[in-house]
């Protein structure tokens, strides 16, 4: 990060502590490391929970069949609209003098809003009406995740970016499990185990109702994970920070990054892009795959893919926890970002050659392992390449993008893939393979950081 000590005058917010002094915050760390997990797993439960489960669900009740083309349109405005929140309220949360602090008062405003939404796409009634609300929902909840991934550049301390880049990674395979468990039970009997854990007989995805029930329990849990986390862990008040003279042309004009003065930061963005774009690309289309590829039948694949997504959480779970620690005592941050995305390249050839259920369990072994190493070491990469302190929010938020860019691209990629070019779910995953691969390597051009 930017050694920068002083605050420009009419700058829109003061460089943190830790750019003058890395190991110095002026924060309470020890909160944070069960706050902004927590904070982290109730937003994947949101963005995994609705994408993977209650979307499919909402399409089959509404179309009454399973509708691929109805899907990506949900999918393609829900990411469209959260490509424009996650700047946008990154760089309003930066500029926010409050008591409160700069991030707290988005992440809780952002959850209650984001809950009422969620409460009202549980009751819509066509695919128009989906995608308005799951978009609205997008944009909004960008805003809590703008101002959360903020929270670590502004409060820990240069030498545990390892150890919290791995927490932060860690919310999407919780999230996962934990939502998998609530919304879709685990079939143990796809690894021999006479059992069926979680799901509570399908009541909170259920096509009979479009998984209205899930969407509230959903909403419910956001709220008070964000009431926990600006209670537990508060923000320091920003009331007497100098303000800056709100002008239009200006706002917008701060979005701008240079790619020629920044180049770090524009390569590790293209980097995460490649990498997200090819587990993205096979995620959202997880539930046709083994529909469709591996030839489930209908009234097993909800529980099987519960099984298998929770095999790949808690595999990715186990390998940020390892690589996390191991990272800041080596100090070394590229060889790991290589070597998931090469893992991760090579997970994706399993299903092309092994579809079956034994199969998809090996390849969400695999991939969980690679895609763990990746999480634990993105975020320490990515921090270090910020163009100023004074932006962290804006920037984390353009950052950001690579996460929501491949939710927008996925849903019109993989059906042109696997339909309109015919080839099939084996291209899908040759596809998935080389961006990640491609991914990974450009983090190799990344001067910065070693």
């Amino acid at each position: 990060m930017s050694s920068t000590t002083t605050e420009e005058p009419g700058s829109s917010s003061p460089a943190p502590v830790s750019a003058a002094d890395p190991e110095n915050t002026g924060y309470k760390v020890a909160p944070l490391y069960a706050t902004l997990p927590l904070a982290n797993v109730a937003l994947y439960m949101l963005w995994l929970g609705v994408g993977i489960y209650l979307l499919p669900a909402q399409v089959i009740h509404i179309k009454g069949v399973p509708d691929q083309e109805a899907l990506k349109w949900p999918i393609f405005w829900g990411a469209l609209f959260a490509t424009v929140g996650n700047p946008l309220f990154g760089k309003l949360s930066d500029i926010t003098r409050s008591r409160f602090g700069r991030r707290s008062p988005f992440i809780l405003f952002c959850a209650i809003v984001g809950a009422i939404a969620l409460c009202f796409q549980a009751n819509a009634d066509s695919i128009a009406v989906v995608g308005l609300t799951w978009g609205i929902i997008q944009f909004i909840m960008n805003g809590y995740q703008a101002a959360l991934t903020a929270v670590m550049p502004d409060r820990v301390p240069a030498s545990k970016y390892g150890m919290f880049s791995a927490m932060i990674g860690l919310g999407i395979p919780v999230g996962t499990i934990v939502v998998s468990l609530l919304l879709a039970g685990v079939d143990l009997n796809m690894i021999g185990i006479d059992a069926q854990i979680g799901g509570f007989d399908g009541k909170f995805a259920d096509p009979a109702d479009g998984g209205a029930k899930g969407f509230y329990l959903i909403a419910a849990i956001l709220v008070a994970a964000a009431v926990i986390f600006v209670i537990v862990s508060p923000d320091r008040s920003t009331k007497g920070l100098p303000r800056e003279k709100f002008e239009f042309i200006g706002f917008v004009k701060g979005f701008w990054v240079s790619p020629r003065d920044h180049a770090d930061f524009f390569i590790a963005l293209v980097s995460r892009l490649g990498v997200m774009l090819g587990y993205m690309v096979v995620l959202q289309f997880n539930y046709f795959i083994l529909l469709m590829y591996v030839k489930i039948p209908p009234g097993e694949v909800l529980a099987k893919l519960g099984t298998l997504t929770v095999i790949n959480s808690v595999v990715t779970i186990a390998a940020a926890i390892v690589i996390g620690p191991i990272v800041d005592r080596v100090g070394r941050v590229k060889p790991f970002v290589v070597a998931s995305g090469a893992g991760a390249a090579l997970s994706l050839a399993i299903p092309m050659i092994w579809a079956t259920e034994d199969g998809m369990i090996a390849f969400q072994v695999a991939n969980g392992l690679f895609f763990g190493m990746y999480m634990a070491v993105d975020m320490a990469l990515i921090t270090q390449v910020l163009p100023r302190p004074q932006d962290v929010g804006k920037d984390m938020g353009l950052i950001n993008i690579a996460n929501a860019g491949p939710q927008i691209a996925a849903p019109f990629l993989a059906p042109f893939l696997v339909d309109d070019l015919d080839f099939g779910y084996k291209g899908l995953f040759a596809f998935a393979a080389a961006i990640s691969l491609l991914g990974a390597l450009l983090a190799l051009l990344v001067k910065r950081v070693r």
